[in-house]
């Protein structure tokens, strides 16, 4: 199997053509990406806000880069309808 992940790659196995396989990260990787505490990330991955696979031992999670990138445009979306909807200022003003 060709490695090129360090470079944000798929991956390609030559030994099963059209088989590919996505960059992972690890939760400290996404906490980095996000700048988020470790918390956040299980708690997004509890309530399945992002995805993410448990392999192996305990607490041993992979996130794909696409799942990150796909969170993060949701998470954009809902900023977008919010400051649409004029609520951004009106949650910031209750937290005063």
């Amino acid at each position: 199997m060709t490695r090129n992940s360090d470079e944000g790659e798929v991956v390609r196995d030559p030994e099963r053509t059209g088989m590919q396989f996505p960059r992972m990260l690890t939760l400290a990787q996404v906490k980095k990406i996000l700048n988020v505490g470790m918390p956040t990330i299980y708690a997004l991955l509890g309530s399945q806000e992002l995805r993410g696979v448990k392999v192996g031992g305990r607490r041993v999670w992979w996130l794909s880069e696409a799942d990150v990138a796909d969170y993060l445009e949701r998470a954009y979306a809902q900023t977008k309808a919010c400051i649409e909807a004029s609520q951004v200022g009106e949650e910031e003003a209750a937290e005063d």
